[in-house]
């Protein structure tokens, strides 16, 4: 009141309340989907094994990355945001279609949307380059889904067995994606390399000038996760 009387703006306060990186949750939500669906692509699951495996992928990973989407976003990083937004969708969409489906079977409208997936995972991997760590799980994610939709399409055995096989490949990178960043977040500094470059390496270095240039202004808040 005595503000407003003497012409001044009342004061506001702003409370932040920092927020840890969500891209290790959402990779390790990954990790587990595409590990097992690989499993049965390879046969190291019987096709019976199927609705299993989808109970669990929408009882873990899709909650996982929803969570991480939302986390992104109000961390302000619409590159994590989008990325686990889009995975948590599309690995809902496949334990479904699995779920429902008789054991084993393919089909075309889950690779029609599969390849459409694929392409929309280059979103986030194309603005993601400050953390090269993230793109190459973001690229290889598409890269998995585009093979596992021509699998679908092709019902060729041969590209059932590439898709099992380069979703294992994507496992094991989001699996270092996803440590390299939990303890790049623990630690506040880098312990196993990320390759960050431009704003991602001024995120995290021990320069205040390049800080400046990589944090936001509000405390509590990092532009890149």
């Amino acid at each position: 009141m005595a503000d407003e009387q003497a012409g001044r703006a009342p004061e506001v306060q702003i409370v932040v309340r920092p927020i840890g990186t969500p891209l290790p949750l959402g990779f390790l939500g990954l990790v587990v989907a595409t590990t097992c669906f690989s499993a049965l692509q390879l046969g190291w699951l019987p096709a019976e094994e199927g609705g299993t495996v989808a109970l669990g992928v929408l009882v873990f990973t899709v909650p996982a990355q929803l969570i991480a989407a939302i986390l992104g976003f109000q961390a302000r990083d619409p590159v994590a945001g989008t990325g686990m937004g889009v995975l948590a969708g599309v690995w809902a969409a496949v334990a479904l279609a699995t779920y429902t489906g008789p054991p084993g079977a393919t089909s075309p409208g889950l690779g029609v949307l599969l390849l459409a997936a694929a392409a929309a995972m280059l979103v986030p991997a194309a603005a993601s380059l400050t953390k090269r760590v993230a793109t190459a799980v973001m690229v290889l994610t598409s890269a998995r889904f585009a093979v596992t939709g021509l699998a679908e399409l092709t019902e060729l055995g041969t590209w059932k067995s590439a898709a099992g096989v380069v979703g294992l490949v994507l496992a094991v990178v989001a699996l270092y994606a996803a440590l390299a960043l939990e303890i790049e977040d623990a630690k506040h500094r880098t312990v196993l390399p990320t390759w960050r470059r431009g704003t991602g390496a001024d995120a995290l270095c021990d320069d205040p000038a390049r800080q400046a240039a990589g944090v936001a202004a509000e405390s509590g808040v990092r532009r890149q996760l």
